[in-house]
């Protein structure tokens, strides 16, 4: 029911700024919606999560990688994805939302401290396969001392493309680690 009041709620407000339900990335819109969150099929999740990190490391060596992640947004599901966080402070992202809506963005990443790192996340939104905005996506995450999970919470503002912020939702992230 929750689901189904908060999804109303984004509706309505997309409804009034023609903005579209379609959009790139960790757009939450698109799975609140239209229902279009998968879960992973059983057998490819199996086997994930093996460790590459230590103990010992802290969070900018063990964020490094290549992660599952599953998003909610306002209290309801937002989406599943893959991740790859680079040695080099960038980082990109494949999320299970319909291609013509865009499913790829990216960004970069900085450790706060030996346990939390942030990242600046942007994708581009359309309608109807024509360009109506974009979002900007903040997340500050705590990474497992062992490296296998990561859990965080984001803030994600979603703009016209005049730079007219249309509304701003607030999440959350939890991810596994996918081996090599």
């Amino acid at each position: 029911m929750k689901r189904t009041i908060i999804g109303a709620a984004v509706a309505a407000a997309f409804g009034v700024t023609g903005l579209s339900a379609h959009a790139g990335c960790v757009d939450p819109r698109v799975a609140i919606q239209q229902g279009t969150v998968h879960s992973m099929p059983s057998l490819l999740m199996q086997g994930l999560g093996a460790g590459r990190g230590s103990e010992h490391a802290d969070a900018a060596d063990n964020i490094v990688g290549t992660w599952r992640v599953t998003y909610t947004t306002e209290g309801a599901p937002g989406g599943e994805a893959f991740i790859q966080w680079h040695s080099d402070r960038t980082e990109w992202e494949n999320v299970n939302f319909p291609i013509l809506g865009g499913n790829i963005c990216e960004g970069s990443w900085t450790p706060i401290d030996r346990t939390h790192v942030f990242r600046s996340h942007v994708g581009w939104l359309y309608t109807n396969g024509t360009l109506t905005g974009y979002f900007t996506e903040t997340e500050t995450d705590e990474v497992a001392r062992h490296g296998n999970a990561y859990s965080g919470l984001n803030d994600t503002k979603i703009y016209d493309l005049d730079g007219n912020l249309q509304v701003e939702l607030t999440g959350t992230a939890l991810a596994t680690r996918i081996p090599p």
